[in-house]
């Protein structure tokens, strides 16, 4: 049995096979202890892509058939599977990451809530946006003819696990079960960082498959270099879409190898975002020093590492924001040191602090006096500049990990102009009184050109899996801007629409049919009803 399972064996799983491939290699690292991991997980071979890409296109006619009831039970499955051995999952991703067995339980419960949260909008059936408008003999000059739409899935997709989330954003997580949800099958790229976890999901998922009476190319998981199997599975033509959350420059590679396949395919990625806070005059006046505890809270969780991590703050020159950059100070020396999640991280953190440091017009305002030599160890800095040295610096670009900068400008003409200036992000918060709203309702207005989600008297880290959240924005910060990774809009990202015209009523989608068997919410003929008939009155 599954629950049982404790030795792991380094092999990628395509539909119901393991891999046999003979290539060296990949190893996990320890983070805190830089010590290497085992097993080895040995990279999928060109065959084995193939494989599972034919699986996948094979199982999508059979998957693609199920009814919401059917997909939102094996949804379920998964998050049942996972459940039972969340103890050994927890342990191999701390031992990988180096994350907190704290975090990995509240990420484990929060990848079984979506998964159950797609089973339920599964099941409920209307996201599948029905329309029907019916027929008009009679109209003239032209009768008007009977038109139905839905939207349908794409077939197999791609996701990419992320570094910084082994659990909800890798092999179970939004991208995958948004994919399922909707009908599609699913191709994991594994994130090399953790790929003990993400055979341990994998297996659950696959046993879920497989008790689930469904066929084994629905869901596979490949080990391997981005840069190889990544990109050679999004270039095959089998597949219809893709899911990434990581770097800018990866996301980037990954979406133009979309756009140029001879037939090109959606690609969603989420790339790079510094998520601007803009600290306005009352707020710091009635509460600053909780402000800065909130803060640094914020971008020093993870170690930093998260896509919504705040790494600019915007503030007013001057007395109100006195008490808040003292308490800031005094938090980010008194800061442990902080594990980075891979070599890679580490360097670019390194590196990019390194330059910080020596750019004209930035002044290092506090560093964390706890060091460590251990693993990935990285130390929580302050940055400060100004407006005018802000504005056309490059300062905007991400560093991921425990820093951030703060920009002080000395009037609101300044503010403004550098909301205008800014490129997309995730999210923008403001912290404000009632009357600093109002004051500034200009810059509520610029920035909701900017970003996907804005936070008022809050802090960004912290996405909640919910109908209504937006976890995307403009460009760089994901690939398209109409889009979001988390939430249950999420599944409209792997579908199209199609619209039958003039078709019997016996030949339609349950969906779309007169008598309404599912029960859904549909528009029919411009308003909204679920009424059992759309047949005219």
């Amino acid at each position: 049995m599954l629950a049982s399972m404790t030795k792991l064996a380094g092999r990628s799983l395509i539909g119901f096979h393991e891999g046999q491939g003979s290539l060296k290699p990949l190893y996990a690292t320890n983070p805190a202890t830089g010590q290497q991991l085992q097993p080895g997980f040995i990279p999928a071979t060109e065959q084995e892509v193939e494989l599972a890409a034919q699986l996948a296109a094979q199982a999508f006619e059979t998957y693609r058939q199920t009814s919401g009831r059917e997909r939102g039970a094996f949804l379920r499955m998964i998050a049942a599977k996972i459940e039972s051995i969340a103890g050994e999952i927890v342990e191999r991703a701390g031992q990988e990451t180096a994350l907190p067995a704290a975090r990995l339980q509240s990420e484990t419960a929060r990848t079984c809530h979506q998964l159950r949260l797609f089973a339920q909008l599964a099941e409920e059936g209307s996201w599948v946006n029905a329309r029907i408008d019916r027929a008009d003999p009679d109209r003239k000059p032209l009768p008007k003819p009977d038109i139905r739409s839905m939207l349908l899935p794409l077939g197999p997709v791609v996701v990419f696990g992320a570094s910084n989330f082994p659990l909800a954003f890798s092999v179970a997580g939004g991208d995958t079960a948004s994919a399922l949800a909707g009908g599609n099958t699913v191709i994991v790229k594994a994130h090399a960082a953790h790929p003990g976890t993400s055979e341990l999901v994998g297996r659950a998922v696959q046993e879920a498959v497989r008790e689930c009476g469904l066929p084994g190319g629905v869901f596979s998981v490949l080990f391997g270099s981005g840069s190889q199997v990544g990109i050679a599975l999004m270039k095959h033509p089998l597949v219809r879409g893709g899911g990434f959350t990581g770097s800018r420059t990866a996301g980037r590679i990954l979406m133009d190898v979309a756009a140029r396949r001879p037939e090109p395919i959606p690609f969603y990625a989420e790339m790079s975002s510094t998520n601007p806070v803009f600290l306005l005059s009352g707020a710091l006046r009635e509460r600053g020093e909780d402000i800065a505890a909130g803060l640094h809270a914020s971008f020093t969780l993870g170690a930093g590492q998260f896509c919504t991590k705040p790494g600019l703050v915007f503030l007013p020159e001057g007395a109100d924001a006195g008490a808040f950059e003292r308490k800031l100070h005094e938090l980010v020396e008194g800061s442990r040191p902080f594990h980075l999640l891979t070599h890679a991280i580490h360097s670019s953190y390194a590196s990019a602090i390194g330059g910080r440091r020596a750019l004209d017009g930035v002044d290092t305002v506090a560093e964390s006096r706890a060091t460590s030599s251990e693993g990935f160890a990285a130390n929580a800095a302050l940055f400060a500049s100004d407006a005018q040295s802000f504005l056309g610096s490059g300062l905007e670009s991400e560093i991921f990990g425990p820093t951030t900068l703060l920009v002080r400008h000395a009037n609101r003409d300044q503010i403004l102009a550098i909301a205008r200036s800014l490129e997309g992000h995730l999210t923008a918060t403001i912290h404000g009184t009632d009357e600093d709203l109002r004051e500034f309702a200009d810059l509520i207005a610029i920035l909701e050109t900017k970003v996907g989600r804005l936070v008022f008297n809050g802090f960004p880290t912290g996405v909640e899996v919910t109908h209504a959240m937006v976890h995307g924005g403009p460009y760089p910060s994901t690939s398209d801007g109409r889009s979001t990774s988390v939430g249950t809009q999420a599944i409209f990202r792997f579908t199209r629409l199609v619209c039958y015209q003039g078709f019997p009523d016996r030949a339609l989608p349950d969906a779309l049919k007169d008598a309404n068997p599912l029960g859904i919410w549909r528009m029919i003929d411009g308003a909204m009803t679920r009424d059992l008939s759309s047949r005219p009155a």
